[in-house]
Formats: C-alpha cells, sequence, structure tokens
C-alpha cells in the first residue's frame, strides 16, 4: 500500500522544513560532477512544493544554500547561483497558487539573482496557497545575531524596555516571523544534525531523518515522513493525558 493512502488529511503538518542532503553524493554514485546532483535535486524541489501544496501543507521551507556554503569551491558556488536562477519557475508557483519568499543573509547574493529572486516574490505576493520559502544564505546563528542587534537597538533608542524582552519579542525579529514555527522537519541524505537550520524555531519540531539522497526524494518519501509524523504524540512538555 501507498503511504498516501495512509495520510490523515485532517492532520497535514502546517509548516514542514526540509535540509536537502545528498545532491553531491547521488551524483557521485553515478560518476557525475556535484552540479548534475545539484540540478537532479531542483527538479526534486518542484515536484516536492507541488506535492506539498496539493495535500494542504501551508508553509513549506527548504535550506537551499547556507552561510557555510560560501567556502565551496568558488565554481561550484557559481554553478549553484546559477541554477538557483534557472530554476525559479514563476508559472508553475502561480499554477498552483504558491507565494515565494526567501530568508537568509541576502546582501551577499549576487545583484542579478536577488533581483531574479525578488520579481518572482513580486509577482507571487498575490497567491493565496501555501508559502515556499528558500533559505539563502541562511544559518540559524546569523538569524538570532541579527535578531539581537535589531532588538539591542530598539532598547538603546528607547522603543522598548529590556523588561519588555521575550520569546515573542525575538519571535517577532526573526525572518520567519511571518510563518509558524515547523511541525516537522526532514533531513535527507542520512546525516542526523540540524546544521545550523532553523534552530530556534524547531525546538518543539518533529524530526525525521532518512537515508535516501535529495535528488531521490520524490512524493513517496514525503509521504513516509508525513505518516511518520501522523504516528506521533506532540506534548510540547505536557503528559499524555494533558494533551
Amino acid at each position: 500500500m501507498l503511504h498516501k493512502e495512509l495520510i490523515d488529511k485532517e492532520r497535514i503538518p502546517a509548516h514542514i522544513a526540509i535540509i536537502m542532503d545528498g545532491n553531491g553524493r547521488w551524483a557521485k554514485q553515478r560518476g557525475q560532477v556535484r552540479s548534475m546532483g545539484h540540478q537532479a535535486g531542483a527538479e526534486t524541489v518542484h515536484i516536492i512544493a507541488e506535492e506539498a501544496a496539493r495535500l494542504g501543507v501551508k508553509y513549506l521551507t527548504l535550506y537551499t544554500f547556507s552561510t557555510e556554503n560560501w567556502n565551496r569551491p568558488a565554481d561550484e558556488v557559481s554553478a549553484l547561483m546559477a541554477l538557483l536562477m534557472d530554476s525559479i519557475e514563476e508559472e508553475t508557483f502561480m499554477k498552483n497558487n504558491i507565494s515565494f519568499r526567501i530568508i537568509g543573509d541576502t546582501d551577499k547574493l549576487p545583484a542579478d539573482v536577488l533581483k531574479r529572486l525578488s520579481q518572482c516574490i513580486e509577482r507571487t505576493s498575490v497567491n493565496t496557497g501555501m508559502c515556499l520559502t528558500l533559505a539563502l544564505s541562511y544559518s540559524s546563528k546569523w538569524e538570532l545575531t541579527d535578531a539581537v542587534k535589531k532588538i539591542a537597538t530598539k532598547v538603546a533608542d528607547g522603543t522598548i524596555q529590556i523588561t519588555d524582552i521575550n520569546e515573542e519579542t525575538i519571535d517577532k525579529h526573526l525572518s520567519t516571523e511571518y510563518m509558524p514555527d515547523p511541525d516537522l522537519m526532514i533531513r535527507t541524505g542520512g546525516e542526523i544534525r540540524m546544521s545550523n537550520y532553523l534552530l530556534w524555531q524547531c525546538a518543539y519540531s518533529e524530526l525525521y531523518f532518512c537515508d535516501t539522497f535529495w535528488p531521490d526524494f520524490k512524493e513517496e518519501e514525503l509521504h513516509k515522513a508525513i505518516c511518520d509524523y501522523q504516528k506521533r504524540e506532540r506534548r510540547f512538555g505536557k503528559t499524555s493525558e494533558q494533551i
């Protein structure tokens, strides 16, 4: 039986975050250069985005390029930026009523890439379905540091008082302030770590790790992850009896 048939449509996670890992190793297994893995991974992004939207997921956030990835070989970084430009398909987003957003230290992105992304963000802003967010030049440590700076500036100019700072204050100064915290965080590729991704936001997320390389993570793999999520009891620090 396919996992899609086992999914409870009333308990779809509102927000799924994914660490898309394994593109390079997928290519290496096939005797191909790493860029071919990234190309195959970009195709999977469209497949998973469309399926998530069909299932009723409200927010899908994909770890696309970390701040640490800038340290990769220059030719690979250039290829990734070019692929990013080529793989933004506005028509796919419009057809599926998907709005598009980005989070991260976007000042580091090449001007042409940022312009292309901004155009897509503006055009899809009218869509009311799923929100697809790419985490680009992103890391949680960068994001939290940036939030602290913003809050400290407001304390210094008297906009807020130190005693007013709470968890909600921090939430409002994160780049993810427009979305709820992830219900489900998926990492492909066999590694079992968070890799500096949405650390604050994933405090109570359900974590799902699988060995499947991202290019091979198609609809059935997503269905399998959602089924696993739906078997869990989310207590948020309470007992089973309190739920």
